[in-house]
């Protein structure tokens, strides 16, 4: 197996057992030493992400989380800090690019504002 094939497999399986109501497991089965968190409502720990994820399906019991792409080969994936105007905290892009023979063919995008403030001290990018 590839490295990108075995990285993408643990992506998805960390996704699903942590979603899935195992977050312990997801967490001790594929979080690495020096874990860096830079969701800026998430405290900076392996211990304050399954309390957050603990939460997050105590209030939503039917939530259910499906992995629709994962990048690889045609997809490119761009992590970027909007800011439209001087002096505000802007906006954190997740663009996805799908390629056919060099040119862009089709496009999705996540959009969340920046806060002034964060529950870690890595910020969003």
């Amino acid at each position: 197996m590839s490295e990108l094939e075995r990285n993408k497999k643990v992506v998805v399986d960390y996704y699903q057992k942590l979603v899935g109501g195992n977050p312990q497991k997801a967490i001790a089965e594929h979080l690495g030493p020096g874990y860096v968190q830079h969701n800026p409502y998430m405290q900076d720990s392996p211990v304050a992400s399954i309390a957050f994820v603990k939460q997050l399906l105590g209030e939503y019991p039917g939530l259910r989380l499906d992995i629709k792409r994962v990048a690889e080969g045609d997809m490119v994936v761009t992590h970027s800090h909007l800011t439209l105007e001087p002096g505000t905290p802007g906006r954190a892009l997740a663009d996805f690019f799908r390629l056919e023979n060099g040119k862009i063919v089709e496009h999705w995008d996540v959009i969340q504002d920046v806060p002034e403030t964060a529950a870690n001290d890595h910020g969003m990018f």
